[in-house]
């Protein structure tokens, strides 16, 4: 049996193990990390998928963002299942739950980097990115936006910048 709940602190290190082994070791110098880089992700959407004995299978979290001129957003990612869990719909569970959760608690976008095959089937594309801009290098075609709210990233333009809460840990640098 498997269930989606909000993140514990005591899943910190089987998520970055999870994530290690997903991303390997180039994973902290994507671009997507400078925007979740010291920060503490957007409260109340940092998800866990785990099994009756509590071990970690996927993960999911979204941060708060500004979206150039759209203003506040989300960044999601990063989305990752263990190999050993894969191929079981995993992710699109967590998906379909980070989704909804956001729109109940009023965000109006979500912005991410990743592969359109899989994230086009949650209504994400790459046409409300096409006037932003994230700050270092990413593939156009996988800079993907979604609007939860109807229009609310019309005609968005400019830099994506971080705006989340920092980290007790970034603070106290």
């Amino acid at each position: 049996m498997t269930l989606i709940r909000d993140e514990m602190p005591f899943d910190v290190a089987a998520r970055e193990a999870l994530l290690d082994a997903a991303f390997g070791a180039g994973r902290l110098s994507k671009t997507s990390e400078r925007l979740r880089e010291g920060r503490l992700p957007a409260a109340g959407l940092a998800f866990a998928a785990v099994d009756d004995t509590e071990r970690l299978l996927a993960t999911v979290r979204l941060w708060h963002i500004r979206a150039g001129s759209a203003g506040a957003a989300l960044l999601l990612g990063p989305l990752a299942v263990g190999c050993g869990a894969q191929g079981q719909g995993l992710g699109a569970a967590l998906m379909r739950h980070a989704l909804n959760t956001a729109r109940v608690l009023g965000h109006r976008a979500i912005l991410l980097v990743g592969d359109l095959p899989y994230y086009a089937r949650f209504g994400f594309s790459p046409a409300p990115t096409s006037g932003l801009v994230l700050p270092g290098p990413v593939d156009r075609a996988r800079f993907l936006g979604l609007e939860l709210k109807a229009g609310a990233l019309s005609g968005a333009r400019g830099l994506v910048t971080a705006t989340g809460a920092m980290s007790a840990a970034a603070q106290a640098a």
